[in-house]
């Protein structure tokens, strides 16, 4: 998985074997140990629920966004559109968005291949 953050604008990429790891309910994790100074730690999991959401600490924090717009985008790989997500606040300002997509470059090396392969 990896993250970028940009003021409240924040975008998870994740390759298909991490994608088939939260169709298959288990969350997805990314781990930093920054130089030993302190751990960060970031999961995204799926959830029934029609909204995205965030909790924890800026340590240790969880991701969780809807499942169905997730399996949607699975059954359209390879595509370079992701999906995007609104996470509300008490101000506007405070808002966060969050860009998800799945690595087109790796889903279009594993067609290519499954495609050379039959």
């Amino acid at each position: 998985m990896k993250l970028q953050f940009e003021g409240q604008q924040w975008r998870v990429r994740i390759d298909e074997d991490e994608l088939q790891t939260l169709l298959a309910g288990d969350g997805v994790i990314a781990e930093s140990h920054a130089a030993g100074c302190f751990s960060l730690m970031a999961t995204v999991r799926l959830s029934p629920r029609q909204e995205a959401s965030l909790e924890g600490d800026p340590a240790r924090w969880t991701l969780t966004l809807p499942e169905a717009p997730v399996r949607e985008l699975a059954g359209r790989l390879p595509t370079r559109d992701g999906l995007l997500f609104e996470l509300p606040a008490e101000t506007p300002a405070s808002s966060l968005q969050v860009r998800f997509d799945v690595d087109v470059r790796d889903s279009a090396r594993r067609l290519k291949a499954a495609r050379q392969g039959d």
